[in-house]
């Protein structure tokens, strides 16, 4: 499996850790992740001001993948969102097409729809399978506690992403949490947003959301949260002692992606996963999990 890796915006500048861990957990399972120094924002953030701008952002792109016979692997649901629904406008051609064709003339660039956008949850889920990703776990992580936020863009608007998986109850991420031999916790309100969009609008709003999926997170039991955009991770890592000091609260609740529990289960440091960049320290809760004297 090969792909043309889509870092986006946030990753590189505020979620490095998950940039690693994605690296480390697609070498072990054999994907190879192809760097595309041109490529530029996926045309979320301008979605709402300017749809048209924001399309053939996501064109140009989708054009560079598939200059290189590629298709888009991406981390970060907002971008997977942006970028996939830009291709299924795209997929029939016509006036739109054009007018981005036009434009992406300018800079040497055509696109033709053949380009697919896969966040690589999914690609774990779907192309890898559990079966493959089992056979390289190394360490069994029995005893942690782990409550999924799957977020709003990695599943929705689901018929561009052909319901791979169920809005109302989901189940893929568990799934591939649950390989690690980690207990998935359930909990109320596991559908809602982090709160991270209207985080520029209203910083209050968007504290008082993140702050009812964490207090709903630590009464369940839960040990640790996985998520798999860095947009959540902002909100429920970066922010979380900002949520403890607004309601004098105190959560001290470790936000791991998903490829930081799987890297940990296939054997590799702390590190390789970038744990030593979680705002949230992580070093107690997974102690048991790293041998001793491990750095």
């Amino acid at each position: 499996m090969r792909y043309a890796l889509f870092l986006g915006c946030t990753i590189p500048a505020r979620s490095r850790n998950y940039e690693l861990s994605a690296r480390h957990v697609a070498g072990k399972l054999g994907i190879e992740l192809v760097d595309v120094e041109e490529f530029a924002c996926c045309g979320f953030p301008i979605k709402a001001s300017d749809r048209k701008a924001s399309e053939l952002m996501a064109a140009y792109n989708l054009s560079l993948a598939e200059k290189r016979g590629l298709d888009l692997l991406t981390l970060c649901s907002s971008c997977s969102s942006a970028l996939t629904e830009a291709a299924h406008s795209l997929e029939t051609g016509g006036a739109l097409r054009g007018h981005v064709n036009d434009a992406l003339a300018r800079v040497g660039l055509h696109y033709q729809g053949r380009a697919r956008v896969r966040h690589f949850a999914r690609v774990l889920f779907e192309e890898v399978g559990a079966e493959k990703i089992a056979q390289y776990l190394e360490r069994d992580l029995k005893g942690l506690k782990v409550a999924v936020h799957y977020g709003c863009h990695y599943l929705k608007p689901s018929e561009i992403y052909d319901r791979f998986d169920s809005v109302e109850i989901p189940e893929t991420i568990e799934t591939l949490v649950a390989l690690t031999g980690a207990e998935v916790v359930d909990y109320p309100g596991k559908k809602l947003c982090c709160g991270g969009p209207v985080l520029p609008v209203d910083e209050k709003v968007a504290m008082a959301v993140a702050k009812e999926k964490l207090d709903n997170i630590v009464d369940a039991g839960a040990d640790a949260m996985c998520l798999v955009c860095p947009f959540c991770s902002v909100m429920y890592d970066g922010n979380q002692k900002s949520i403890e000091s607004e309601y004098q609260k105190s959560y001290r609740l470790p936000v791991l992606y998903l490829t930081q529990i799987l890297g940990l289960a296939m054997g590799f440091d702390r590190k390789a996963l970038g744990l030593n960049m979680n705002v949230v320290k992580t070093k107690e809760l997974l102690a048991p999990f790293f041998g001793k004297g491990s750095a």
